[in-house]
């Protein structure tokens, strides 16, 4: 951490829980992205494999792109062994991370409701809380009764377009501090002696050969021995660079807050069949997201019917908020791969390594990048949990079709 004059005014912005380094000419690992999966890719690098000449180059400010702009939401009930078996990870390192980062993220697990409003909303949530069950996530099935018990202000009247007929509740799920996760990634990865670079947009990959040598900058030529690519919705564009082509597709995704109210939301209410899903934040807002529009786009504003949509939703599951006003709207840029899964791990290219395609649920795998970037960087293989989650499963057919699981944005 960066040395500080005692008693000094700190600023709006808290650069002093890390330094602000010029870059270096080369090193061993450069990760472009300074979100949560590239400030979580450079933390395991030191931590778990001992590798901390790394430069995390951030295009804006750090965290700034989709960790700013998410709507925070941690879960792992996903319905297939090797979705399951990646997201109950992260889970499994959410619930330690305040104390392994020495930080307070704020996770409060309130447990989420996955709503199901037809007959088919039924049978496919009951076979996917017995799959959880199989592989050791926390789920169960309740009826209306039981969702208005976990959240007294749901409506489970019969006589509404989209009537409640049950959910999916996981009790360990719930919701984190996006800036404070940012915040701790980043001063773990900084005490590491690994530098962090704002305002340094990557333009393009070096490639000689076959093998990624480093990176141009707007700061200038960096060497590197690796290259992470750890952007989101821009993934796809920095891995043409190096003549890479992905199967991913950007789209913006909205949310919205209201103002400041008193606890009134107990837990993460989530529907697939009006997409929308409503928690409350700790400072009392609450936080809706909707889907995504369809278009593909790299804006971070969306379509205004979109919006239109997730509060006609909002208000039918809750009247309650009928005289709570919007605060404010943002959007974000989310990279959605074919079968709604992400690509992890090595590409085409020698020494250049994949993290993207997490669509709509890259918050709440963040800290599983413990288990999916750094590994193949460190030993060019690929670790067990991400091995079915590797590119070249598009060519073999061998798909994790996470549909119906991520129908919603999340």
């Amino acid at each position: 951490m960066s040395p500080r004059t005692p008693g000094a005014e700190l600023p709006e912005h808290p650069d002093w829980l890390w330094r602000n380094p010029e870059p270096k000419r080369s090193y061993d690992v450069v990760v472009v992205g300074g979100g949560g999966h590239g400030l979580a890719t450079a933390h395991y690098l030191a931590k778990n494999h001992g590798i901390t000449n790394v430069a995390v180059l951030e295009k804006g400010w750090l965290a700034g792109g989709n960790m700013a702009r998410n709507t925070t939401i941690i879960r792992s009930n996903y319905l297939w062994d090797e979705s399951a078996g990646i997201y109950e990870h992260a889970l499994k390192l959410w619930e330690g991370l305040a104390d392994e980062l020495d930080y307070p993220i704020l996770f409060s697990q309130r447990g989420v409701l996955n709503l199901a409003h037809s007959l088919q909303d039924v049978r496919d949530s009951v076979r996917r809380v017995e799959a959880n069950r199989l592989n050791g996530v926390d789920a169960e099935w309740l009826d209306a009764d039981g969702v208005k018990e976990v959240c007294p202000i749901v409506n489970i009247s019969p006589d509404v377009r989209y009537p409640v007929l049950g959910a999916t509740y996981q009790p360990r799920a719930g919701i984190a501090k996006h800036d404070h996760v940012a915040w701790g990634l980043a001063r773990s990865a900084d005490a590491a002696g690994i530098d962090i670079i704002q305002n340094c947009e990557v333009t393009g990959l070096d490639v000689v050969g076959n093998r990624v040598v480093g990176v141009q900058t707007t700061r200038g030529p960096i060497a590197a021995g690796k290259v992470a690519l750890c952007s989101a919705g821009h993934t796809s564009v920095l891995a043409a660079m190096a003549g890479v082509e992905l199967p991913v597709q950007s789209h913006p995704l909205q949310a919205l807050v209201s103002e400041l109210l008193e606890p009134v939301h107990p837990t993460v209410v989530m529907s697939n069949a009006v997409h929308v899903y409503v928690s409350q934040a700790h400072k009392g807002e609450l936080v809706m997201g909707a889907g995504i529009d369809a278009y593909n786009s790299y804006t971070q504003r969306g379509a205004f019917h979109i919006i239109e949509e997730q509060m006609s939703a909002a208000l039918e599951l809750f009247p309650v908020f009928a005289r709570a006003h919007v605060l404010r709207t943002w959007g974000g840029i989310v990279d959605v791969s074919p079968d709604a899964s992400p690509i992890i791990g090595l590409s085409p290219v020698d020494n250049l390594y994949l993290n993207c395609g997490w669509g709509t649920g890259g918050f709440k795998a963040t800290p599983a990048s413990a288990g999916s970037t750094p590994t193949p960087i460190a030993h060019d293989t690929p670790h067990p949990l991400n091995a079915p989650f590797s590119l070249d499963r598009f060519t073999t057919g061998a798909l994790v079709d996470e549909h119906g699981a991520a129908a919603v944005a999340h």
